[in-house]
C-alpha cells in the first residue's frame, strides 16, 4: 500500500545551498558537532575566494560601492539632522535662560529719553545745549534723504531686508576677522546697537549678546524701519559728551542737524566704529579718512550718485572750534538754576528764549581773554568776570571765568569779593539825598577814627574839595567823613535799595568797600543811574516753551519802580562823569558816547574793579585770582577800564548816541544848613592836620587797621586838579539836621587790613605803600 505523506521514522531531505546550519532540534552534541563543521567549511569558502582571480577593473563604477557611498551621506544627513535639533533646543534653553533675565515682555517699554534744554539767545540764534544728551530729538523726515542712508551704508546694509538680525552680516564679521581682512568687525544690526543703547550695559559677554539679539527681535516686531532708525539716530553716542544726532552737528559742526552736508554726515556715521577715538574734534584726520569710507559705501549701495560722492570726497567735512569752552557756558548754567525757579521741574524737551546778546558776549569773552593772555602774567592775574546789563535789567552778557573747561566756577554770580571805592556811588548817594550836592565842600586831610587812621594813596591832601571832585579822584578821607555823616547804616539801606542783595556790615569802613558784593548785583545797583532812577532785577529769560511750541513761561515787564529821584540821579551822573574825565578812569575810551563809572581797588591789589555806564549799556568787570592772592599792582583803573572800553565800543556800533539822564540842579542849589551837630562832627573830624600826630585813644577790644582801597586814586597832577576843581564852584558846606552824635561815631569793630601796631603805623610808609599802593 502506498503511504502518502512521509514515512514514519525518516526525514525529509530539503534542498540545501551553501553552509548546513545546524539542527536546534538534535542533540546538543550533535549541534556542538554540526557547528565546528560548518565553521571549516567557511573558511574553506572563504580560502578559495582568495585564490579565486579578482575582476578587471573596468571605466563603471561597481555596482556594490554606490550603496555603500548612499550609506555614507545619509549617516551625514542623519547626524546633521540631529545635531541641528539639538542645536535649535540648545538655543531654545539658553534663549529661554537669558530672557527670563529681562522683564516681562508685556512690561518692556522704550525708556524715555533725558528731556534737553534748547537755550537761544536774543535773536533767536541756539547758543547751548543742557540736559544729559546734549541735544533735542530730531524726527527723520526733518533730516536730509542722505544721512540716515549713510548710517546704513557703513554699519547695516540690509537693514530694510533683516527682522532684526542679520546672520550673512555675522557670518562676513567672522570670516573678515578670522582672516584679518579690513580688522576687526561686529555683525550687530542698528536695531542691535539701539537695543545696546536702549536697554543694556557697554560690557560684551556672551550674556549681554544674547539679550542683545531677544531685544532686537521685540523692537523689530514692536515698531517699524523708520521709527527704529529715527530712535538710533537719536539715541546712539557720537562722543564728546553728545548723544543724538541734533547734539552731534551743533557740537562738531555748529549748526542743526537739518542743515548738515553729505560730508558731514559721513563723518557723523563714521564715529559709530569708535566714537571717542575718532571724534573730529579730537583726531581730524582719522576722522575724514572714516568719513571717505563711508562716502566711498553709499557710492556702492546707489544711496548717492557717482558726482555727490566725488564731491564730498574732495570737500571733506572740518569741526569747528569746540564750543563746550566757550564762555556762553557760564551763562547756560545761570539759566538752568533760573529755570528752577520759573518752570520747577522738566520732564519734556524745552526751548529757552534768553536776553543774551551773542555779538556782545563774545566782545565780552574777547576783552577778558586777550588782556588776561597778554597782560596777566607781568601783572600777576589769573581769573576775570564781566558782567552787561541792559537798562531794564536784562543780562547781555556773562563771563564767569578765563576758561569755562579749566573752571566752571561762575564768578560772575558767585563770587564775593570787596568792591573796594566802586562802592563809594552808594556813599554820595546817601549824602546828596541827606542834603548836600555835587559843589557841596568836604575836608580831604588826616582823619583819625578810634585809632583807625585812612590815606589816599598818594598821601597828598588837597584841602577842601567839592563832593564831585572827592569822587572823582576817589579820596578816602573824603567818602569815610561823609559815611560817618550820614551814618553806615544809611548807606547799607541805600545800596540794598538800588540792587546790592549780599549782606553789608554797618561801620565806618562801609565807605571804603569793605563788604563784600559780586559782580552781577554790583553792575545791577548801577543801573538806576544810567535809567533815570529805576529799581531793576537782573533777568535772563524771556520765555520758555516745550519742544512743540506750548509756552511755557513768559517774563512781563516789571520793576522796582523808581528807587532814586531824578534830580539825584542829574547829580550823580555828573560826579561819575568827572571820573572817566578828569579821575582814575582817564583811560577810559568811548568816542561819541557819554559816559559814567567808577574804580576801585581792594586792599593790597587783591580785586580791581570797573563799573561804568552809558544810556545804552552797564557793564562791569572784576579782576583778581581765586585764592585771594595780591596781583601785582592791577589796579580798577588800568586793566578792567581797558577790557571795559573793548566791550563798550563793541557793544555800541551801530546804536544811536543818547546822553545820560540830567536835572537842572545847578540852577536851584540848595541852600546851606549849620545843624546844631555840626560842632561834634568837627571835633571828631579835623579839618587840618595837626602839628604833632596824637596816639590814638585806646578802645577796647577795637582793631585800627586799614581797610580796602584807595589804589585807583592814582596820584594827580596838581594843576591838572586845581582846573578840574575850577569847573565848579564850592559854596559853604552843609549837612543834614537830623545826625545824633553817637550815628557820627565809628563802631568799636573796625574790620580792615592787618596792621603792625595800633599806634604809629601811620608813620611806616612802607607799610601804606604796600597796604594802598597805586
Amino acid at each position: 500500500m502506498w503511504m502518502t505523506g512521509r514515512r514514519k521514522g525518516r526525514k525529509r531531505v530539503e534542498p540545501h545551498f551553501g553552509p548546513r546550519a545546524p539542527d536546534l532540534r538534535a542533540d546538543p552534541e550533535d549541534r556542538f558537532v554540526a557547528s565546528k563543521s560548518a565553521k571549516r567549511r567557511s573558511r574553506r569558502d572563504a580560502d578559495h575566494e582568495e585564490e579565486a582571480p579578482r575582476p578587471r577593473k573596468s571605466g563603471r563604477k561597481s555596482a556594490r560601492s554606490t550603496p555603500r557611498r548612499r550609506s555614507l551621506i545619509a549617516r551625514i544627513a542623519y547626524w546633521s539632522v540631529v545635531a541641528g535639533v539639538w542645536s535649535v533646543i540648545g538655543f531654545t534653553v539658553l534663549f529661554a535662560y537669558h530672557a527670563s533675565k529681562l522683564p516681562p515682555i508685556d512690561q518692556l517699554a522704550v525708556p524715555k529719553r533725558p528731556p534737553n534744554i534748547a537755550i537761544l539767545s536774543a535773536d533767536g540764534a541756539l547758543v547751548a545745549n543742557r540736559g544729559d544728551t546734549g541735544g533735542a530729538a530730531i524726527h527723520l523726515a526733518e533730516l536730509p534723504a542722505y544721512t540716515p542712508k549713510a548710517f546704513i551704508a557703513i554699519e547695516d546694509r540690509r537693514f530694510y531686508s533683516h527682522w532684526g538680525l542679520d546672520p550673512l552680516g555675522i557670518l562676513r564679521a567672522i570670516a573678515r576677522n578670522v582672516t584679518r581682512r579690513g580688522g576687526m568687525e561686529g555683525g550687530s544690526t542698528l536695531t542691535q546697537q539701539l537695543a545696546k543703547n536702549l536697554f543694556l550695559t557697554q560690557e560684551r559677554t556672551f550674556s549681554r549678546k544674547i539679550q542683545e539679539a531677544i531685544l532686537a527681535l521685540w523692537l523689530e516686531h514692536r515698531y517699524s524701519k523708520d521709527q527704529i532708525l529715527e530712535l538710533y539716530l537719536n539715541r546712539v553716542y557720537f562722543g564728546s559728551g553728545a548723544y543724538g544726532i541734533e547734539a552731534a552737528a551743533n557740537r562738531y559742526f555748529a549748526h542743526s542737524a537739518r542743515n548738515i552736508t553729505l560730508s558731514e554726515s559721513a563723518m557723523l556715521a563714521g564715529l559709530m566704529k569708535a566714537p571717542s577715538k575718532l571724534a573730529p574734534s579730537r583726531n581730524p584726520d582719522a576722522a575724514a579718512e572714516r568719513a571717505a569710507q563711508v562716502v566711498t559705501a553709499m557710492a556702492q549701495e546707489g544711496f548717492v550718485t557717482e558726482k555727490m560722492a566725488q564731491i564730498a570726497l574732495a570737500n571733506p567735512a572740518h569741526a569747528v572750534h569746540d564750543q563746550g569752552a566757550g564762555s556762553i557756558n557760564y551763562a547756560a548754567d545761570y539759566i538752568m538754576d533760573a529755570l528752577d525757579d520759573t518752570v520747577g521741574a522738566i520732564d519734556q524737551d524745552i526751548v529757552v528764549s534768553t536776553t543774551l546778546d551773542p555779538a556782545v558776549q563774545s566782545a565780552a569773552e574777547k576783552a577778558l581773554t586777550d588782556e588776561l593772555d597778554k597782560k596777566g602774567q607781568k601783572f600777576g592775574v589769573t581769573q576775570g568776570a564781566v558782567v552787561a546789563l541792559d537798562l531794564d535789567g536784562a543780562i547781555r552778557a556773562l563771563v564767569g571765568g578765563r576758561n569755562y573747561a579749566e573752571s566752571q566756577f561762575n564768578r560772575a554770580v558767585s563770587a564775593k569779593r570787596q568792591p573796594g571805592s566802586a562802592f563809594k556811588p552808594f556813599v554820595y548817594l546817601t549824602a546828596l539825598e541827606a542834603g548836600l550836592t555835587p559843589d557841596t565842600v568836604r575836608e580831604d586831610g588826616p582823619i583819625n577814627l578810634k585809632g583807625w587812621q585812612p590815606e589816599n594813596y598818594s598821601r597828598e591832601y588837597f584841602g577842601p574839595v567839592s563832593l564831585t571832585k572827592g569822587l572823582a579822584l576817589s579820596l578816602n578821607t573824603v567818602a569815610v567823613r561823609l559815611g560817618v555823616e550820614v551814618g553806615p547804616k544809611a548807606v547799607a539801606k541805600i545800596a540794598h535799595r538800588l540792587g546790592i542783595s549780599s549782606d553789608l556790615q554797618a561801620n565806618a569802613s562801609i565807605a571804603l568797600g569793605t563788604s563784600e558784593v559780586t559782580p552781577l548785583e554790583l553792575v545791577t545797583a548801577y543801573a538806576p543811574f544810567a535809567n533815570g532812577g529805576v529799581g531793576v532785577q537782573p533777568h535772563i529769560i524771556l520765555k520758555v516753551r516745550s519742544a512743540d511750541g506750548k509756552l511755557l513761561y513768559q517774563r512781563k515787564g516789571s520793576s522796582n519802580g523808581r528807587i532814586v529821584e531824578p534830580q539825584y540821579v542829574a547829580m550823580m551822573n555828573t560826579m561819575m562823569q568827572e571820573t572817566l574825565l578828569t579821575g582814575t578812569a582817564r583811560k577810559a575810551e568811548l568816542p561819541g558816547w557819554q559816559a559814567a563809572g567808577k574804580t576801585g581797588t581792594s586792599q593790597d591789589f587783591r580785586d580791581a574793579w570797573f563799573v561804568g555806564y552809558t544810556s545804552h549799556l552797564i557793564a562791569g568787570v572784576w579782576l583778581g585770582n581765586d585764592d585771594n592772592s595780591p596781583t601785582k599792582h592791577v589796579s580798577g583803573g588800568n586793566l578792567p577800564v581797558e577790557i571795559w572800553s573793548r566791550l563798550m565800543r563793541e557793544a555800541h556800533k551801530g546804536v544811536q548816541v543818547a546822553t545820560l539822564p540830567s536835572g537842572t540842579w545847578r540852577a536851584t542849589p540848595l541852600p546851606p544848613v549849620a545843624p546844631p551837630g555840626l560842632d561834634i562832627l568837627r571835633s571828631l573830624l579835623p579839618a587840618s592836620p595837626p602839628r604833632e600826630a596824637a596816639p590814638p585813644v585806646p578802645v577796647a577790644n577795637a582793631r585800627p587797621q586799614a581797610p580796602a582801597d584807595n589804589h585807583d586814586a592814582a596820584p594827580v597832577n596838581l594843576k591838572q586838579a586845581a582846573e578840574a576843581a575850577a569847573r565848579y564852584p564850592l559854596p559853604q558846606a552843609s549837612i543834614p539836621t537830623t545826625r545824633r552824635r553817637d550815628a557820627l561815631l565809628p563802631p568799636d569793630d573796625i574790620p580792615g587790613g592787618d596792621a603792625p601796631t595800633e599806634r604809629g603805623y601811620l608813620r611806616e610808609r612802607g607799610f601804606f605803600e604796600k597796604l594802598f599802593g597805586g
